[in-house]
């Protein structure tokens, strides 16, 4: 059977930490995750046939990569790749999850001058089919092994670049603690090399890890009421003076809202955030329920590595505690500058 799209990748369920060393000993690999967009690559299987792009859920993109269609002509026809898209900020010289966003939503022109600022790269962690041959039963290992010997074969150079993988614990625990200090890396994903793909399916045999890392930000508003704090948004002065959103926590937990309910107070006249609405969700255009609170409280936190140039973390992050000991003074500032959060 041929693969076309639309079709529906394989998912990995999320975990907290790196398992043990004997796990992953016991017959896993783990690979660099990328901060990108997931994405199935489609080449023709016959006369007529186009290069394809297709986003986790089902579009079809490669119109807003002319770069990569270019590209294409290095890769054979018949194959289907599994891998993330990401995009490189020749002026900020880094992976860019912002500027990637841009590309995803230009066409024509646009997306052409874009290209030439900030050029694709397509991370291929997964051979689905090549020459034509579908090879979703076979096992990861053998899946890899093809893919490698694709890339080593054709030759392949950028804009397609291999995954690192790894079958070393060593090695994976020092790219989830070191690597993702690299821009656009924010953990590993670990991989049973027996496990046959399985397209839609959110199975155990993958599983990601997102570094997180703890730091501080200042409450200012929280969903629920004073006496029962349901989720916080955090904050963080800029260079002005401004208090800037950065995020939101999960839920919290009940001992953690009553520690805050006993702290926690009204904002007065003049809050910064007086007027403003948050998205419940990154991407979404749902909106929190929120009440403003004053904003003189320190909160730590931990969150991975997924954050926007200006400082705002993508996905929800984790209240760990209240610091009673630090003023808002001692939070880093948006951006990155500023004091470091204290140990």
């Amino acid at each position: 059977m041929v693969l076309t799209p639309p079709f529906e990748p394989m998912l990995a369920q999320a975990a907290e930490y790196l398992p043990g060393a004997g796990v992953l000993a016991s017959g896993f690999a783990a690979e660099q995750k990328y901060d990108g967009h997931r994405t199935i690559l489609f080449t023709p299987t016959g006369p007529g046939g186009r290069f394809l792009l297709q986003t986790r859920r089902g579009s079809l993109v490669q119109d807003r990569f002319p770069d990569l269609v270019a590209a294409a002509a290095q890769l054979p026809d018949g194959l289907v790749l599994d891998g993330e898209l990401v995009v490189w900020d020749t002026a900020a010289g880094r992976l860019s999850f912002e500027a990637l966003q841009r590309r995803a939503a230009a066409r024509g022109r646009t997306a052409a001058a874009l290209a030439a600022r900030t050029p694709a790269f397509f991370i291929a962690f997964d051979a689905l089919q090549i020459d034509g041959t579908e090879l979703l039963a076979l096992p990861y290992s053998e899946r890899r092994r093809r893919l490698e010997v694709l890339f080593a074969a054709r030759q392949l150079t950028s804009p397609w670049t291999l995954c690192p993988m790894t079958t070393d614990p060593a090695k994976a625990r020092e790219w989830l603690e070191n690597w993702t200090d690299v821009s656009g890396v924010e953990g590993i994903v670990l991989k049973k090399l027996n496990q046959r793909y399985r397209p839609g399916s959110r199975d155990r045999a993958w599983t990601k890890i997102r570094r997180r890392d703890t730091t501080e930000a200042i409450i200012g508003a929280i969903t629920g009421t004073l006496a029962r704090p349901q989720l916080l948004v955090l904050g963080r002065r800029d260079a002005t003076g401004r208090l800037r959103p950065v995020g939101r926590t999960v839920p919290l937990r009940l001992d953690a809202a009553r520690e805050l309910a006993e702290h926690l107070a009204s904002a007065g006249p003049g809050h910064p955030w007086t007027g403003a609405r948050f998205s419940s969700a990154w991407g979404t255009r749902d909106v929190l329920d929120t009440t403003l609170v004053r904003p003189d409280l320190v909160a730590e936190f931990s969150a991975d590595t997924s954050i926007d140039r200006g400082g705002v973390y993508r996905h929800p992050i984790r209240y760990v505690r209240l610091r009673l000991d630090a003023a808002v003074d001692d939070v880093p500032r948006f951006g990155g500058s500023g004091p470091q959060p204290r140990g």
